[in-house]
């Protein structure tokens, strides 16, 4: 399959004052970083596994309500029992089983985020979708509170794929997904294990293992890496002589002199433009080990065994992470397509309507998903 790409570009360096603050960082500074934003969470600190979860029944997203598709909330099981909380969104009017797209992610958002968003609109395009929180965060269960994994992450697309196979109006052999940044590599990691997705789009992807093992640029030498794994050590054991876990300092809190890439993301999630209480990214933190399990566990390993199935990368011409995609697309096997977007940065393809290229997403699945 030929590569699409909307403008060429050589990929370009960080700016110099980047790449300086990126050298510059060093042990728990870098798993911070790396996360994209953090803060203390307290109001979620009663959580849930496989028993029943409370779900609001407000529209509390952070883009306006559709008239064209049908809108419900619902839960369902991981294959670790914990329970998952997602937002369904039906097409009017539709007939017949449909194809269907589950969408995760940024890392540390909620559904009622940039995944509802991609959601509500491809709903609008004629497909059932999905937008769920992970496990731990949002209105999903597990304890303790804003925790990630790169297991029980790839997981919970598995059992989004689950839920969604087993609606009556759903083609269970027309099934795809969508990973938003973070979970952009945590959708190609359940693409290439899980043979029943058949098409996966990755936008403004992130690789967590790569950026928290290694850094931005994979510039963290191994002393650092050993100093980090120290670090995080020793955070354990005051975890289990205290019984409950530390949370990271507060993030997207602005002081002056950080990166725009740092910007970025303050102001998506912490102004009216993103912001929404239950996310991690806006206001609340994950727990200081959170990196741990990334560490050392690559998710893109087999990336080349999505193939024959495609897959589709999207990224800003401007991001500060398209090194991402275009490696993870030079280790892919078609078919696979790369668009650049002119001029985008990384938090454009979260919300901006006018940038996300939905016409070459629904064309996509629409060709994929037949």
């Amino acid at each position: 399959m030929k590569t699409d790409i909307l403008k060429t570009v050589t990929q370009q360096d960080l700016p110099d004052a980047v790449r300086r603050d990126m050298l510059k960082m060093t042990g728990s500074g870098i798993a911070a970083l790396s996360i994209g934003v953090l803060a203390s969470n307290q109001a979620f600190a009663q959580a849930h596994t496989g028993s029943p979860i409370q779900l609001g029944t407000g529209w509390d997203k952070t883009f306006s309500r559709s008239g064209k598709v049908g809108h419900k909330k619902v839960s369902f099981r991981n294959r670790y029992g914990i329970t998952l909380a997602a937002d369904l969104y039906l097409p009017q009017n539709a007939q017949g089983k449909l194809a269907a797209i589950a969408v995760g992610g940024p890392f540390g958002a909620v559904k009622e985020q940039s995944s509802g968003l991609y959601a509500q609109t491809m709903a609008e395009r004629g497909f059932v979708t999905l937008a769920f929180d992970p496990s731990y965060t949002g209105e999903s269960g597990g304890e303790p509170r804003n925790v990630a994994s790169p297991d029980i992450n790839t997981e919970d697309f598995s059992a989004a794929v689950d839920y969604l196979g087993l609606q009556a109006n759903v083609d269970r052999e027309r099934i795809g997904i969508i990973g938003i940044c973070g979970w952009g590599g945590m959708a190609l990691n359940a693409t290439a294990v899980d043979k029943r997705i058949k098409a996966v789009v990755a936008s403004t992807m992130y690789d967590m293992t790569r950026v928290m093992s290694k850094g931005y640029n994979d510039s963290v030498t191994l002393e650092q890496r050993t100093q980090m794994l120290e670090q995080l050590g020793r955070q354990r054991w005051l975890d289990a002589d205290k019984g409950a876990p530390a949370y990271q300092p507060p993030y997207n809190e602005l002081k002056g002199g950080e990166a725009q890439f740092l910007v970025d993301y303050h102001n998506y999630y912490r102004t009216p433009r993103g912001y929404h209480a239950r996310a991690v990214n806006s206001g609340n933190a994950w727990t200081q080990t959170t990196p741990l399990s990334f560490m050392n566990m690559p998710i893109l390993t087999y990336i080349a065994e999505i193939s024959p199935r495609p897959v589709l990368f999207v990224h800003g011409e401007k991001a500060h992470s398209r090194y991402f995609s275009e490696t993870a697309y030079a280790a892919a096997a078609e078919p696979k397509e790369l668009m650049i977007i002119p001029g985008a940065n990384h938090t454009d393809l979260y919300d901006r309507v006018d940038v996300i290229p939905f016409d070459k997403l629904t064309a996509f699945f629409r060709d994929n998903l037949r």
